[in-house]
């Protein structure tokens, strides 16, 4: 039986705004895409990587993954172990940048030049990311946060699942834009406030309060993980 237009675009609607009100968060992933959308740095791998891996990740949740890990709650909490760990330890690395790159810290080795220059206005970063390793971070808040599979395979899964067949891969499609244009906007937009962080301080501030919400996230998934036990 095929799909109308009539028939397609309220389930393409519904997976779009459910995609929205979900991803649109203050959190590490989302985090991590503004700082490098911020330094124009390896913007478009980092921004494709999360936009695939949300549309992967709801698909898998509409094809059925949904009810497998609703069947093994120990996978769910060595996921919030793990990401725990590694919140605590970005955390720990932004507030060390915080502290060393501040306006009121000593001159170092490829510390930011006068005027605050960053790789936005073609100066040096004093901790400018290989490729890899952007892409090993952007990973890693990705799959590490438990979160991700409770929006996306779960609470997506579960609801593009109860949808008609025929109807199933417009839901995945409305929600796989939604994230898409999201990260788009969150990366390439940044580069407007680009201005702003041409003074150092800035970038300090910016990484004080990434510090400090990794930190947050961290202890709340250490307690998930260890309401579980």
């Amino acid at each position: 039986m095929s799909t109308s237009f009539a028939q397609a675009l309220p389930v393409f609607v519904q997976g779009l705004l459910l995609c929205f009100g979900l991803i649109v968060a203050i959190g590490a992933q989302n985090a991590f895409v503004l700082r490098q959308g911020l330094r124009r740095e390896h913007v478009v791998p980092v921004v494709l990587f999360c936009a695939l891996a949300d549309a992967a990740l709801i698909s898998a949740g509409v094809l059925g993954m949904a009810q497998a890990l609703g069947r093994h709650p120990v996978f769910a909490q060595a996921m919030a172990l793990a990401g725990a760990l590694f919140l605590a330890w970005y955390g720990w690395q932004a507030l060390q940048r915080a502290r060393l790159f501040g306006p009121h810290a000593p001159p170092q080795s490829g510390s930011l030049p006068p005027g605050g220059a960053d790789p936005a206005w073609g100066g040096p970063a004093p901790d400018r990311l290989s490729r890899g390793a952007a892409m090993a971070q952007v990973a890693a808040f990705t799959l590490l946060n438990p979160h991700v599979y409770l929006d996306t395979v779960m609470l997506m899964g579960s609801i593009g699942a109860q949808q008609p067949a025929g109807l199933r891969g417009w839901f995945i499609a409305g929600s796989s834009l939604a994230s898409l244009v999201w990260f788009c906007g969150l990366g390439f937009g940044a580069r407007w406030l680009a201005p702003l962080f041409a003074k150092p301080r800035a970038w300090q501030v910016l990484d004080g309060l990434i510090g400090l919400t990794m930190w947050a996230l961290s202890v709340l998934l250490l307690r998930h993980a260890l309401r579980g036990t």
